[in-house]
């Protein structure tokens, strides 16, 4: 089930030039456009820098996790395994199908931010979703690795949410100290 449903989307590529551009595009830029909105928000005020350091510690622990599973298991790519159409660039063949770290760093971030800000997170949350799907159709990655990595993002975001009184203090005294910098710099 899994190969078939990768099958019906892989095959598509070659057919649809505009489309196979734009998987491509999704694919390498999503995360240039998440630390744009980073950055915007960061500049805003004090309770967008704390929805920002939120999600920085959801994608921290995402990426740690992401290390954890691919220093114990390895699931080769779809186009180790079977003949596949695959979009440049190709990935190394040492890197594991599972977890795939685009989409549960997308989806920790875009879960971070939809605690706090929903249309910007339903936004976020959307692109998350094209970026793992843009994986399948580049030849990349299963749906189920990208079904599981969107789970252990979100459940990342959930996860820093949840305990927010442990994270708390550090979100503080960042925002305070670099307040403090800020006034420093403007007073010299």
């Amino acid at each position: 089930m899994n190969y078939r449903i990768f099958r019906a989307i892989n095959q598509l590529v070659g057919r649809y030039p505009l489309l196979d551009n734009m998987m491509i595009t999704i694919s390498q830029k999503v995360r240039y456009l998440y630390a744009f909105l980073f950055i915007l928000m960061w500049f805003r005020n004090n309770v967008y820098k704390k929805i920002t350091l939120y999600a920085g510690i959801s994608a921290g622990i995402t990426l740690f996790i992401n290390g954890f599973i691919r220093r114990f298991y390895f699931k080769p790519r779809p186009f180790l395994k079977h003949n596949v159409r695959v979009l440049p660039p190709s990935p190394s063949k040492m890197n594991s199908s599972f977890p795939s770290k685009h989409t549960a760093i997308a989806f920790a971030v875009a879960t971070s931010v939809l605690f706090y800000k929903r249309l910007l997170g339903c936004i976020m949350w959307l692109l998350a979703f094209w970026a793992g799907f843009s994986r399948i159709w580049m030849g990349q990655h299963y749906p189920s690795d990208i079904i599981g990595s969107a789970l252990l993002g979100s459940l990342s975001g959930v996860v820093v949410n949840n305990t927010l009184r442990v994270w708390n203090p550090f979100i503080v005294w960042t925002i305070h100290t670099y307040n403090r910098i800020c006034s420093l710099i403007k007073f010299r």
